[in-house]
């Protein structure tokens, strides 16, 4: 998913974009967006992404205005994205892209196709905002 994503950013301009597993807060300063994937587990966030942003409060990072979007798979709830976009929004003040982007169980084509669209929108919106 994060794949495709990334493909559909890449291809939406010239948009740079890094794909990466791990980050720490004080690289999230660094990028124009965030894009964050989480699986969904008991109903909620993977701990290193709480610990993510945790320390980026801790931090007093500034991502205000930053836009941000969330995607994940699950198999019965799907709350893990849908929580980070309410701490990119409601704590840290980032433009988001709503709603978050769920796809239950593995992604098929289609649903890669939904990855590369939230790529886009978030490039297009990076656009707009230059």
């Amino acid at each position: 998913m994060a794949k495709a994503v990334a493909e559909g950013a890449k291809n939406a301009g010239n948009a740079e974009v890094e794909l990466s597993y791990h980050v720490d807060a004080d690289d999230l300063a660094n990028f124009d967006a965030i894009i964050l994937g989480a699986p969904t587990y008991h109903h909620d966030t993977p701990m290193d992404m709480k610990r993510l942003f945790e320390d980026a409060a801790a931090k007093g990072m500034n991502l205000k205005g930053k836009v941000g979007a969330a995607f994940g798979s699950y198999g019965w709830s799907g709350e893990a994205p849908k929580l980070l976009l309410e701490i990119m929004k409601n704590k840290f003040e980032m433009q988001v892209i709503e709603p978050p982007l769920l796809v239950k169980y593995a992604p098929d084509e289609k649903a890669l196709g939904m990855c590369r669209e939230l790529g886009k929108r978030v490039a297009e919106t990076l656009m707009h905002k230059a």
